[in-house]
């Protein structure tokens, strides 16, 4: 089989991905990534010199991919309900799609032990999603009496029972859970 170099790199990062969210960070080797792509390991290591360059350039694609499917703040939703549904529904529809955690909870969960670079892209993750959230309530009737730290901490508490949701879903074997949750902002 013949793949270009792009196609092996997004096949080894389609595949990091996807055991890093079913077996942690810890879980994943490159002879595991090279035996599922169907190269050899030095070709992970061509790729990616370090686990921590893989781990890194993983969850920053992922984010990016994340961000993209929110859009831009400014042409979102217009009522905070409809923002707060609109990051549930990615939460739910990615725990849905295979049973399996965000990429940046996991990392997060394991950040203690974790690679600098890598545990910088997990902490991107919350920091954009919130940012997110923040600006595009701030469009919103809800926002108009609130501070910004009112507004980022009301961000910060959706995207963590929602992450929370993940978790508990995923221990319970149960992904519909994630969606009888009610992230609701403070009224």
């Amino acid at each position: 089989m013949s793949w270009n170099a792009a196609e092996t790199e997004g096949k080894i990062l389609d595949l990091a991905e996807s055991l890093i969210r079913k077996n942690g960070y810890n879980g994943v080797s490159f002879r595991d990534l090279a035996s599922g792509v169907g190269v050899k390991s030095s070709s992970v290591h061509y790729y990616f010199p370090t686990k921590e360059d893989l781990g890194a350039k993983v969850a920053r694609r992922y984010t990016d991919r994340f961000l993209n499917a929110l859009g831009d703040p400014q042409d979102g939703p217009v009522t905070a309900s409809e923002i707060v549904k609109k990051l549930h529904g990615l939460f739910v529809s990615a725990l849905g799609s295979d049973g399996q955690m965000c990429l940046c909870g996991i990392l997060a969960a394991e950040s203690a032990g974790l690679p600098e670079s890598v545990v910088t892209e997990a902490k991107s993750f919350f920091d954009r999603v919130s940012e997110w959230m923040t600006l595009s309530l701030s469009r919103t009737e809800w926002a108009r009496n609130r501070s910004e730290e009112e507004i980022k901490a009301e961000a910060l508490s959706a995207l963590a029972l929602l992450e929370g949701g993940m978790i508990i879903a995923r221990v319970q074997n149960d992904p519909a859970l994630l969606t009888t949750l009610r992230p609701q902002l403070a009224r």
